[in-house]
Protein backbone atom coordinates (compact mmCIF):
# COMPACT_ATOMS: atom_id res chain seq x y z
CA UNK A 1 0.00 0.00 0.00
CA UNK A 2 3.01 2.21 0.43
CA UNK A 3 4.42 1.67 -2.33
CA UNK A 4 1.03 2.34 -4.17
CA UNK A 5 0.78 5.68 -2.11
CA UNK A 6 4.52 6.38 -3.32
CA UNK A 7 3.64 5.54 -6.94
CA UNK A 8 0.95 7.69 -7.19
CA UNK A 9 2.32 10.64 -5.76
CA UNK A 10 5.28 10.69 -8.19
CA UNK A 11 2.92 9.94 -11.27
CA UNK A 12 1.25 13.28 -10.16
CA UNK A 13 4.15 15.15 -9.00
CA UNK A 14 5.53 14.16 -13.11
CA UNK A 15 2.35 14.87 -14.65
CA UNK A 16 2.35 18.62 -12.79
CA UNK A 17 5.67 19.12 -14.15
CA UNK A 18 4.14 17.74 -17.22
CA UNK A 19 1.68 20.23 -17.50
CA UNK A 20 3.43 23.30 -16.52
CA UNK A 21 6.44 22.79 -18.49
CA UNK A 22 3.69 22.59 -21.74
CA UNK A 23 1.87 25.68 -20.43
CA UNK A 24 5.16 26.92 -20.41
CA UNK A 25 5.86 26.24 -24.03
CA UNK A 26 2.53 27.50 -25.30
CA UNK A 27 3.02 30.92 -23.67
CA UNK A 28 6.67 31.02 -25.42
CA UNK A 29 4.68 30.37 -28.30
CA UNK A 30 2.36 33.17 -28.32
CA UNK A 31 3.89 36.16 -27.53
CA UNK A 32 1.66 39.32 -27.32
CA UNK A 33 2.56 42.91 -28.51
CA UNK A 34 0.80 45.92 -28.03
CA UNK A 35 0.06 48.53 -30.66
CA UNK A 36 -0.34 51.75 -28.90
CA UNK A 37 -2.28 53.97 -31.69
CA UNK A 38 -3.80 57.51 -32.06
CA UNK A 39 -7.01 55.87 -31.57
CA UNK A 40 -6.55 53.60 -28.72
CA UNK A 41 -4.53 50.34 -27.73
CA UNK A 42 -4.31 46.88 -29.61
CA UNK A 43 -3.26 43.55 -28.00
CA UNK A 44 -2.35 41.01 -30.45
CA UNK A 45 -1.52 37.48 -29.50
CA UNK A 46 0.85 35.97 -32.08
CA UNK A 47 1.19 32.70 -33.35
CA UNK A 48 5.11 31.19 -32.96
CA UNK A 49 3.88 28.02 -33.04
CA UNK A 50 1.91 27.99 -36.39
CA UNK A 51 3.65 30.77 -38.26
CA UNK A 52 7.44 31.52 -36.77
CA UNK A 53 9.07 33.04 -39.21
CA UNK A 54 6.15 35.68 -39.76
CA UNK A 55 6.20 36.08 -36.32
CA UNK A 56 10.00 36.27 -35.65
CA UNK A 57 9.83 38.75 -38.59
CA UNK A 58 7.32 41.15 -36.64
CA UNK A 59 8.62 40.80 -32.84
CA UNK A 60 12.25 41.85 -34.85
CA UNK A 61 10.26 44.66 -35.91
CA UNK A 62 8.25 45.71 -32.96
CA UNK A 63 11.84 45.32 -30.66
CA UNK A 64 13.93 48.20 -32.92
CA UNK A 65 11.08 50.18 -32.71
CA UNK A 66 10.47 50.37 -36.35
CA UNK A 67 6.61 50.56 -36.34
CA UNK A 68 7.04 54.02 -33.74
CA UNK A 69 5.69 56.83 -35.48
CA UNK A 70 4.26 55.12 -38.79
CA UNK A 71 0.44 54.86 -40.00
CA UNK A 72 -1.72 52.95 -40.63
CA UNK A 73 -2.12 53.83 -44.33
CA UNK A 74 -4.82 51.33 -45.95
CA UNK A 75 -8.38 51.17 -44.11
CA UNK A 76 -10.90 49.87 -45.76
CA UNK A 77 -14.49 49.05 -43.70
CA UNK A 78 -15.33 46.21 -43.70
CA UNK A 79 -12.29 44.33 -45.04
CA UNK A 80 -8.77 45.35 -43.15
CA UNK A 81 -6.71 48.30 -42.34
CA UNK A 82 -3.19 48.31 -43.02
CA UNK A 83 -0.27 49.56 -41.76
CA UNK A 84 3.76 49.28 -40.82
CA UNK A 85 5.34 50.56 -44.16
CA UNK A 86 4.67 54.49 -44.55
CA UNK A 87 5.54 57.62 -41.89
CA UNK A 88 3.20 60.87 -41.81
CA UNK A 89 3.85 62.05 -44.82
CA UNK A 90 3.50 58.59 -47.00
CA UNK A 91 6.65 58.10 -47.46
CA UNK A 92 7.70 54.58 -47.39
CA UNK A 93 9.43 53.22 -44.77
CA UNK A 94 10.19 49.88 -46.37
CA UNK A 95 11.41 50.03 -49.62
CA UNK A 96 14.89 48.85 -48.72
CA UNK A 97 13.88 45.68 -45.96
CA UNK A 98 14.06 41.92 -46.67
CA UNK A 99 11.72 39.98 -47.48
CA UNK A 100 10.66 36.67 -45.91
CA UNK A 101 8.70 33.44 -47.01
CA UNK A 102 5.11 33.20 -47.14
CA UNK A 103 3.70 30.47 -44.29
CA UNK A 104 -0.11 31.53 -45.54
CA UNK A 105 0.04 27.53 -45.93
CA UNK A 106 0.22 27.17 -42.10
CA UNK A 107 -3.64 26.21 -41.83
CA UNK A 108 -4.56 30.00 -39.92
CA UNK A 109 -7.39 31.52 -41.62
CA UNK A 110 -8.31 35.37 -42.68
CA UNK A 111 -10.90 35.46 -40.21
CA UNK A 112 -12.32 39.12 -38.94
CA UNK A 113 -9.40 40.14 -35.61
CA UNK A 114 -6.46 37.77 -37.48
CA UNK A 115 -3.19 39.92 -37.96
CA UNK A 116 -1.56 38.77 -41.60
CA UNK A 117 1.48 39.86 -43.48
CA UNK A 118 0.58 42.29 -46.72
CA UNK A 119 2.87 42.03 -49.20
CA UNK A 120 2.95 42.52 -53.35
CA UNK A 121 1.51 40.19 -56.13
CA UNK A 122 4.37 38.17 -55.75
CA UNK A 123 3.85 35.55 -52.67
CA UNK A 124 7.21 35.72 -50.72
CA UNK A 125 7.77 39.57 -50.48
CA UNK A 126 6.56 40.89 -47.03
CA UNK A 127 8.46 42.72 -44.98
CA UNK A 128 7.22 45.17 -42.40
CA UNK A 129 3.86 45.72 -43.42
CA UNK A 130 0.79 43.83 -42.06
CA UNK A 131 -3.13 44.08 -41.67
CA UNK A 132 -5.76 43.30 -39.70
CA UNK A 133 -8.51 41.59 -41.14
CA UNK A 134 -12.08 44.09 -40.20
CA UNK A 135 -14.02 40.71 -41.80
CA UNK A 136 -14.00 36.96 -42.37
CA UNK A 137 -11.88 37.35 -45.82
CA UNK A 138 -11.59 33.73 -46.71
CA UNK A 139 -10.36 34.84 -50.28
CA UNK A 140 -7.28 35.86 -48.79
CA UNK A 141 -6.54 32.29 -47.21
CA UNK A 142 -3.93 29.48 -48.56
CA UNK A 143 -5.22 27.54 -51.70
CA UNK A 144 -2.47 26.33 -53.46
CA UNK A 145 1.49 26.81 -54.06
CA UNK A 146 1.25 25.58 -57.29
CA UNK A 147 0.44 29.05 -58.75
CA UNK A 148 1.42 32.44 -57.33
CA UNK A 149 -2.18 33.43 -57.20
CA UNK A 150 -3.00 30.83 -54.97
CA UNK A 151 -0.27 31.22 -51.60
CA UNK A 152 -2.68 33.46 -50.04
CA UNK A 153 -2.04 35.85 -46.82
CA UNK A 154 0.27 34.44 -43.85
CA UNK A 155 -2.00 34.76 -40.68
CA UNK A 156 0.46 34.84 -37.98
CA UNK A 157 -1.57 36.25 -35.01
CA UNK A 158 -4.95 37.69 -33.42
CA UNK A 159 -6.42 40.54 -31.79
CA UNK A 160 -6.80 39.69 -28.36
CA UNK A 161 -7.59 43.59 -26.99
CA UNK A 162 -8.57 46.89 -28.96
CA UNK A 163 -10.77 44.99 -31.49
CA UNK A 164 -13.72 48.02 -30.68
CA UNK A 165 -10.08 50.35 -31.73
CA UNK A 166 -9.49 48.39 -35.17
CA UNK A 167 -13.59 48.71 -35.67
CA UNK A 168 -12.65 52.78 -35.14
CA UNK A 169 -9.91 52.98 -37.64
CA UNK A 170 -11.81 51.07 -40.15
CA UNK A 171 -14.18 53.68 -39.99
CA UNK A 172 -12.05 56.12 -40.35
CA UNK A 173 -12.74 58.60 -43.83
CA UNK A 174 -10.41 57.57 -46.42
CA UNK A 175 -9.13 59.76 -49.62
CA UNK A 176 -6.64 59.01 -52.21
CA UNK A 177 -3.17 60.71 -51.52
CA UNK A 178 0.10 60.74 -53.72
CA UNK A 179 -1.31 57.86 -55.52
CA UNK A 180 -2.55 55.61 -52.55
CA UNK A 181 -6.32 54.51 -52.12
CA UNK A 182 -7.69 53.77 -48.71
CA UNK A 183 -5.77 56.63 -46.83
CA UNK A 184 -7.12 57.63 -43.56
CA UNK A 185 -7.96 61.60 -43.98
CA UNK A 186 -6.86 61.77 -40.43
CA UNK A 187 -3.47 60.47 -39.64
CA UNK A 188 -3.75 57.46 -37.67
CA UNK A 189 -0.04 56.84 -36.21
CA UNK A 190 1.24 53.60 -34.46
CA UNK A 191 2.25 55.50 -31.00
CA UNK A 192 4.66 52.30 -30.04
CA UNK A 193 4.53 49.08 -30.63
CA UNK A 194 5.60 46.69 -27.66
CA UNK A 195 6.35 43.25 -26.78
CA UNK A 196 4.46 42.66 -23.32
CA UNK A 197 3.99 39.37 -20.89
Amino acid sequence: MKNLIYGLAVFLFIMGLYFLFNTFIREEAMPKVKITTSYGDIVLELDQENAPISTENFVQYVESGFYDETIFHRVINGFMIQGGGHLEDMTPKDDKLEPIMNEANNGLKNDRGTIAMARTAYPHSASSQFFINHADNAFLNFRTNQVEEGWGYAVFGKVTEGLDVVDKIADAQTTAVQGYQDVPVETIKILKAEVID
